[in-house]
C-alpha cells in the first residue's frame, strides 16, 4: 500500500511524496522526475511499483515548483532541486542505506549531490542529463524567457531563472568525475531530448563501479515495452550494490 507522507525543502515547501512498502530491510530507494514531469508520471510509477514488488522499499516525490508539490514553477531549477532532494535525504534513518534514481534532469540532481554526498549508495540515471547548456540551447534556445513556454504547454512557463540556472551549471562532467557510488545508466538510443551522448560522455568520466545499458528504438520517456527491461535491470543492480 502506498502511504503520503509530509516533507519540506529548505524553503519551507511541502513535497508530495509517496512511500511503497518493501520487505528489504535497511535500504530505501528514492525516484526523482525530470523537466516538468512529477512523482506519478508513468515511467516512474511503474519503476516505483515494480521495484516494491520486487522487495525494495520506494520514494517517489515530486520536485518543489511541480505538481502537487508546493512552491513556483518558474523557480524550478537544478540547483534548487538539489536542495529538495537533500531535504529528501535528511528525513532518511542513517542506518538505511539509499539508491537514487533519477530520470533526466532528475539524474543530473542526483549526480550533483552523489558527488559530495555519500548518503547515496547506489545511483541510476534513466536518460540522464549532462550537457544542460545543451539542452538549453537546443530545446528552448528561440524561446524567449518569461514570455513564452516550455514546449508550448501553457502551464510550463520558460523562467530566465530556469534557463540562467542550465547555463551557469554548463554540465555535470565534472560531477561525474567524483562519484564515488556504483553507478548505472540506462539511455535510450532514439531519445531526442536528452541525446544519448550525455550518458556516454558522463560513463566515460565516472571512475566508479558503472554500468552503461542501451536500450534500441527507446526514446527520452521510454515506452512500456522497455519498463519490465528497465525494472529487471534496477532491481538487478540494486541486488549487486546491497546484496539484498
Amino acid at each position: 500500500m502506498n502511504q503520503n507522507s509530509l516533507i519540506h525543502n529548505r524553503d519551507g515547501e511541502r513535497l508530495d511524496v509517496t512511500f511503497h512498502g518493501g520487505i528489504k530491510m535497511g535500504v530505501v530507494v528514492i525516484l526523482g522526475h525530470g523537466v516538468t514531469a512529477n512523482k506519478d508520471r508513468p515511467l516512474i510509477l511503474a519503476i516505483a511499483d515494480g521495484l516494491a514488488e520486487r522487495g525494495w522499499p520506494c520514494i517517489r516525490f515530486t520536485f518543489s515548483g511541480n505538481g502537487e508539490s508546493e512552491g513556483r514553477f518558474e523557480d524550478s531549477t537544478i540547483t534548487k532541486e538539489v536542495g529538495d532532494l537533500k531535504s529528501i535525504l535528511k528525513t532518511v534513518p542513517q542506518e538505511r542505506r539509499v539508491a537514487y534514481i533519477g530520470h533526466s534532469m532528475g539524474a543530473a540532481v542526483g549526480v550533483k549531490v552523489a558527488a559530495e554526498d555519500m548518503a547515496i549508495q547506489s545511483l541510476v540515471s534513466l536518460a540522464g542529463m549532462v550537457d544542460t547548456r545543451g539542452f538549453a540551447e537546443r530545446e528552448f534556445g528561440a524561446v524567449p524567457p518569461d514570455e513564452g513556454c516550455m514546449w508550448e504547454e501553457p502551464d510550463c512557463p520558460l523562467s530566465s531563472t530556469f534557463m540562467n540556472d542550465l547555463k551557469q551549471v554548463g554540465n555535470v562532467i565534472s560531477e561525474a568525475a567524483k562519484v564515488q557510488a556504483p553507478w548505472l545508466f540506462i539511455h535510450g538510443s532514439d531519445d531526442d531530448v536528452v541525446p544519448i551522448k550525455d550518458s556516454r560522455d558522463a560513463f566515460s568520466a565516472a571512475s566508479c563501479e558503472k554500468e552503461l545499458i542501451e536500450i534500441p528504438q527507446a526514446d527520452h520517456m521510454f515506452g512500456k515495452e522497455h519498463y519490465p527491461r528497465i525494472i529487471d535491470a534496477i532491481d538487478s543492480w540494486l541486488r549487486k550494490c546491497f546484496g539484498a
